[in-house]
Order: C-alpha cells, then structure tokens, then sequence
C-alpha cells in the first residue's frame, strides 16, 4: 500500500505544521498511541490548538 502523504497533508488538522509524521497517519497514530495520546485531527479545532493530545483532554473537548 502506498501512502498518500501529499493528498493527507493537504486535509490534515494539525496545525504542527512542522511535524515530520504530519500526513503520514499511519505513522502519525503509531506514534500518538504509544506515547497514551491522540493524534490532533481526533480533537476539535479549540481543543487541537492546545496541542494537549491526551485521552483526559480529548474527553473533556468531545464531553464525554
């Protein structure tokens, strides 16, 4: 499988603009999970920009 790291790019919510994984999600959420974090493209935009990526911040942006 080839990956589509331009075409992701381009719709990526992160506004870490200067992240080496940043389109290349498989990486991107490889690397998240491991460090017990989300990726920015699961939060809200107010919530993105914090750039908290935890599960605690991602529950309170999304109320659950």
């Amino acid at each position: 499988m080839d990956c589509k790291k331009a075409a992701n790019s381009k719709n990526c919510a992160c506004t870490y603009t200067s992240c080496d994984k940043r389109g290349a999600c498989c990486d991107c959420l490889q690397y998240h999970l491991a460090q017990k974090q989300l990726p920015g493209c699961c939060f809200p935009p107010e919530a993105e920009r914090t750039y908290d990526r935890s599960f605690a911040n991602f529950a309170r942006a999304w109320n659950l």
